[in-house]
């Protein structure tokens, strides 16, 4: 038990720790793009919703058409690689591809749980009024030894919160969890079968509650898959890089349709 307990610690200080390498974004495209507005969160608002100019909403982000609020951990913040170089900037890049004005804001923090989302990055939800909402969290929560019934329960606590600061779950894009079982600072904190079967028990939890409100679930895991076998990780050997990043986005701009489409 103490074993166990000294592995999640040390998986929890892997997964929250910022990485002194970055890794270069993809190549921006030629095509021009409206102005926007993008507002980067490394640490989370420290007072109640509504309550700091930290999640106030900007006249730049009241102007755009287009909302993007990614809520998550350090798979969404980019850790390994740089916020801008995250799936939810490479996202809402693809979008302005095609002349539409989006204000991202992603206040993911490394190390999140779903409580942690809870207490402190959905402040963000009713001041930015979101559009678009990005849901990826669950790794933190896992290793902490958390049930995927208990995880579940957490999810469905977030949609009702999103609900209560007025964004419907219609807005919600759920993506699962990366297998970073076969990364190899995964491999000290266990069998990587198990933690695999874990993995996949979390992600069938969010999909499952999430369609059950309504949100819409992306299926990346069979990509996320491959691109663990092939090996697309950050230099710290647990993230995934940028590269992978902007597969993730890819595929959900030919999921999702256009924010902007007339």
């Amino acid at each position: 038990m103490l074993r166990a307990h000294l592995l999640a610690v040390t998986l929890l200080a892997a997964l929250g720790a910022h990485c002194g390498t970055t890794t270069s974004a993809p190549p921006a495209t030629a095509a021009p793009a409206p102005e926007t507005a993008t507002t980067y969160e490394t640490t989370a608002p420290s007072t109640p919703a509504g309550a700091s100019n930290s999640t106030a909403q900007t006249a730049a982000e009241r102007a755009a058409p287009v909302r993007l609020l990614a809520l998550g951990d350090s798979f969404t913040i980019g850790t390994g690689s740089a916020p801008d170089a995250a799936f939810p900037a490479r996202l809402a890049a693809r979008w302005r591809e095609g002349r539409c004005e989006v204000a991202l804001r992603n206040p993911a923090v490394n190390g999140f749980t779903t409580q942690d989302l809870l207490d402190r990055e959905l402040a963000h939800a009713r001041p930015f009024a979101p559009t678009h909402v990005t849901l990826a969290i669950g790794a933190n929560d896992l290793v902490r030894g958390r049930f995927a019934d208990e995880y579940r329960a957490q999810v469905a606590a977030i949609f009702d919160a999103l609900a209560r600061a007025g964004v419907a779950a219609s807005k919600v894009v759920a993506i699962p969890q990366p297998d970073w079982s076969k990364s190899p600072a995964a491999s000290a904190f266990g069998s990587p079968d198990e933690i695999h079967t874990q993995i996949v028990n979390y992600n069938a939890a969010l999909r499952a509650e999430a369609e059950a409100r309504g949100a819409r679930y992306v299926d990346l895991f069979p990509l996320m898959e491959q691109q663990a076998h092939d090996g697309l990780l950050a230099r710290d050997g647990l993230h995934p890089n940028a590269a992978a990043h902007d597969a993730w986005a890819a595929a959900l701009a030919r999921a999702l349709p256009s924010p902007c489409a007339r």
